[in-house]
């Protein structure tokens, strides 16, 4: 069966990596569209990624990793979204295989990548709290069933999570070996990394409140 698959990537001032990100994707033939959302950067993170090619959806302010992944969701009209983010390093055509493949052969209808051997310290946050991971392929439906998902911000892989495990969906965890990504305190620095680190924590917790999980009808 055919399946279109678009990747979607979420980014905030990410101008180094971003680059890097789509020069993989692009080589990927399983890929046909590649969107960036540029949730409301101040850098060039707009300007190098339409430069590789990539489609880029400008939104005018920060709206938040869930805004900017239903931005991107609404634009593409494919049958699978691969959602990455916009961070990683050491991101490999494997890593982007691995994810599509048990999903394509309709194994499962959502996979969740969690690093592996990249470094002890990301590795170690994915062990502990898997269901946090960006790195996901998935079937559009699962993403248009949630309500409200433009307002989970850093909350939205909790959502997705919660919503496979309430309907029974069948989803897989992917190792992603030799793939790590740039810690909010590498990006920001000490104090200002642990403030955003805290307030993704909050966005998190505030998804377990959420109780609009069940599939629409």
């Amino acid at each position: 069966m055919y399946y279109k698959i678009t990747g979607i990537i979420p980014a905030f001032n990410e101008e180094k990596t971003i680059g890097d990100i789509i020069t993989v994707l692009k080589k990927v033939d399983l890929i046909e569209d590649i969107i960036v959302v540029n949730d409301g950067s101040t850098d060039k993170t707009a300007e190098i990624s339409r430069n590789f090619g990539a489609e880029v959806i400008d939104l005018k302010k920060n709206m938040g990793k869930g805004g900017a992944v239903d931005a991107g969701v609404r634009e593409t009209d494919s049958d699978i979204v691969l959602f990455l983010d916009a961070d990683l390093l050491g991101l490999k055509q494997k890593h982007i295989t691995d994810l599509l493949l048990p999903v394509i052969l309709d194994e499962c209808e959502m996979t969740i990548g969690v690093f592996e051997d990249g470094r002890k310290i990301t590795d170690l946050g994915q062990k502990i709290t898997p269901f946090l991971s960006g790195q996901r392929a998935m079937k559009r439906g699962i993403i248009s069933d949630i309500k409200n998902i433009d307002v989970t911000r850093y909350g939205i892989e909790l959502a997705l999570t919660k919503y496979v495990s309430t309907n029974n969906v069948d989803y897989k965890e992917v190792p992603l070996s030799n793939l790590t990504h740039v810690m909010k305190e590498e990006k920001m620095g000490l104090m200002k990394g642990l403030t955003e680190r805290v307030k993704m924590y909050w966005e998190v917790i505030k998804v377990l409140k959420f109780d609009e999980f069940s599939r629409k009808r």
